[in-house]
Order: C-alpha cells, then sequence, then structure tokens
C-alpha cells in the first residue's frame, strides 16, 4: 500500500463519510477505522466498504495508549485523520468529565503515540501527517446584527459567494480567539490547543480544522435533523429551544469529507483551515423547511405538521450564532461546497424515509446490542 492512514471515529457521522471516500477513492492506501463503538459508531453506517480489501476495522479506544501505540507499530501508521469525539452539547452538560476525558485524553494519547512512533523512524516525521478535525463553537457566539438577515444576492466580508441568509457582518476566521461557552466546546478547544502545542514543541506535522455543523445520511437522532424528520414521520413533537432564533452555519457532510480530503494531501503544515458552507439559518426557519419536505415527499398536504413545532426551555448557555469564514480554503486549497442547502435537505430527507430500518435500529437501541455480543469476550 502507498499510505496507511488511521481514521479515528471512522464508524461515525462525519467520520464514516471520510472513510467512505477515502476507501473508494484511493484503492493504493490501507484505511483502518478506529473506533470504540460507542452509541454514535455504527458499523451498519460503511456496509457498502466493509469488505473492501484496503480497508480495515479496529475495535480500540483512543484514550488506550498502549493499544494505541502498539497499533501505530504494528500497521505503519503515516497519516492520522481524528475525527473521533464526543460531540453533543446537551450530554456534555449533563456529563462534562467523559467529553473531556474523549476529547482532550483521547487527543493527546494519539499525538503521544505518533509523536513517539514516528521520532523511532530513520525518515523521522517527513511524509507524516497529523489531521485533527474540531468544530466552530470553540470560538463562541457572533453578534446577529440583522435579525432578520439579509437576502441574497449580497456579498460580506467572508466571501464573494452568496448566502442564503446573513444575519451579522462578523464571521468566525481562522484568528479570532477562542471563547467556548459548554463543556464539549471546551474540552474541543482544549484538544486543538494540545495539537497545535505537539506542532510547536515537538514539530509533529499537525494540521487542524474547524467546521461548521454537519448534515446528511447516517447523522445519529439525538441531533436536529435525523431527529426532526424522524418524528414528522412518526407525527411526534418537534421540540425548539427558546424561539428558535438561534443561527447555525450548515454543510452537508460528503462537502465536509471532500474538504477534508483535499486539506489531508495539500494543506500547510501547521495550518488552521475554517470549513464552512456560507449557508445560515435560524433553527425555526430550518424546521420549517424539514416539515415541509418531509410532508411532501409523504404525500401528506402542506401544512400538515405545522402544529408538531412545541417551544420548550431554552438551553443553558446557548450560543445565539455561528457563521463560519471559509475563504481561506477557497482561496488557498480551492474548495467550495458543491450543494446548494435545498438541494442537500432534498437528498437528506430522502435518505432517511427510504432507510427507516436503520433509523429504527438505531432508535431501539439494536444495534448497540449488536456490538456488545459481538465484542463482549474479546
Amino acid at each position: 500500500m502507498k499510505r496507511t492512514i488511521i481514521i479515528t471515529g471512522g464508524a461515525g457521522f462525519i467520520g464514516s463519510h471520510v472513510v467512505r471516500l477515502f476507501v473508494n477513492k484511493y484503492p493504493e492506501y490501507h484505511i483502518i477505522n478506529v473506533d470504540k463503538l460507542t452509541y454514535a459508531g455504527n458499523l451498519a453506517n460503511l456496509k457498502d466498504v466493509e469488505d473492501k480489501p484496503n480497508y480495515t476495522f479496529v475495535h480500540a479506544d483512543i484514550c488506550d495508549f498502549d493499544t494505541i501505540y502498539a497499533l501505530m507499530q504494528r500497521v505503519h501508521v503515516d497519516g492520522i485523520i481524528h475525527l473521533a469525539a464526543e460531540s453533543h452539547v446537551d450530554r456534555s452538560i449533563k456529563d462534562p468529565f467523559t467529553f473531556a476525558k474523549t476529547n482532550v485524553m483521547g487527543t493527546l494519547s494519539l499525538l503521544q503515540a505518533a509523536k513517539l512512533y514516528w521520532e523511532s523512524l530513520p525518515e523521522g516525521f517527513e511524509g507524516k501527517r497529523f489531521y485533527h478535525i474540531s468544530t466552530d463553537e470553540v470560538y463562541g457566539a457572533l453578534q446577529m446584527t440583522h435579525p432578520e438577515g439579509i437576502q441574497p444576492p449580497f456579498t460580506t466580508k467572508a466571501s464573494s459567494g452568496e448566502h442564503h441568509l446573513a444575519y451579522g457582518e462578523q464571521f468566525f476566521t481562522e484568528d479570532l480567539k477562542y471563547q467556548p461557552h459548554s463543556p464539549y466546546s471546551a474540552a474541543k478547544a482544549s484538544s486543538d490547543h494540545f495539537v497545535r502545542a505537539y506542532h510547536d514543541t515537538y514539530g509533529l506535522p499537525t494540521i487542524v480544522t474547524n467546521c461548521s455543523n454537519n448534515y446528511g445520511p447516517y447523522q445519529f437522532p439525538e441531533k436536529l435533523i435525523p431527529l426532526f424528520i424522524n418524528n414528522i414521520r412518526h407525527r411526534k413533537p418537534l421540540p425548539v429551544y427558546g424561539k428558535g432564533e438561534n443561527v447555525r452555519d450548515w454543510l452537508y457532510v460528503e462537502d465536509h469529507a471532500r474538504a477534508i480530503d483535499v486539506i489531508f494531501h495539500r494543506g500547510t503544515i501547521a495550518e488552521t483551515y475554517n470549513i464552512g458552507g456560507f449557508n445560515e439559518w435560524k433553527n425555526i426557519d430550518i424546521i420549517r423547511v424539514l416539515i415541509a419536505t418531509t410532508d411532501r415527499l409523504l404525500g401528506r398536504p402542506e401544512g400538515a405538521d405545522d402544529d408538531l413545532i412545541t417551544y420548550v426551555t431554552d438551553r443553558a448557555g446557548h450560543d445565539l450564532r455561528y457563521a463560519i469564514d471559509s475563504s481561506k480554503l477557497q482561496r488557498e486549497l480551492g474548495w467550495e461546497p458543491s450543494l446548494q442547502f435545498e438541494e442537500g435537505i432534498e437528498k437528506t430527507v430522502r435518505w432517511y424515509l427510504d432507510n427507516q430500518d436503520w433509523m429504527d435500529n438505531v432508535t431501539s437501541g439494536d444495534y448497540m446490542k449488536y456490538y456488545e455480543d459481538m465484542y463482549k469476550n474479546r
């Protein structure tokens, strides 16, 4: 094999799309998917590549330094794409210790294992790469200076491209100060700092990217879009925090995977790249789009499920607005989103409606029982 690349968290939502892309696009690479298979990991996400000759799954915890170090030595890894993380803000508020352990100590375990293994090689760090995927939430929150949004076409400070809506002049740029507001974002911010420190202290060849909200197939249904599609299908309430005024920048997951591919191969060592969709939506507006799209595809009358919207008490420390400036990535590496939001939502809703067995298996917890039986004697 030309290269051996470990992708951590490869059974998760974003990770499975990255694994699939690399396995199919680079048959000369050996892609090793390292995943602990917590609740958000599901090997059913990778059924279409599990028998490929250049794909291997390894059931392991990134916090287990000895196992990770031995794996790197055994397979002669020369690249790491690190996606494994606890990522749900609500869960981090209830259990911050798990987020600190996985996101901080797990990342440190990988960094130290990579450093020790690569230092032991005759070529050292030459040709190696440690790519750490982070979140836009480390930057905190942005002001919403245009509460009703500005309709396109228009230009902004972030990009010469068009947004669907823009709610302010400020955007997350790579040099912005970190201001995390939740245990999740604080843990990711800490892991980002460790990655950069390993480059500055030891010369480890690292890259960090911070990405906006992803959506698309195989997303665990605790997240807004798959949860609400499933609830609409079954006519269950759609719980909306506060008034649904919080703004997020949305990116189709396959576009994120393409960006990871480009950055892993062509990004500059020690640089940070922001990845976003230039696509801001208020939560309540995206929920209305989900209702309209799902009802149409199910053959229901327009507005049939509008009454499912239920407003609930807002989440503690709920950031008002996220908006990524991806112009550096566009300018330096030529990447840009391929899908307009309406097209991406249509594809996403269709996928969840066409794959109800996958959804039922996840929401019932049956997939976890399967893995418990598979690995209980190992």
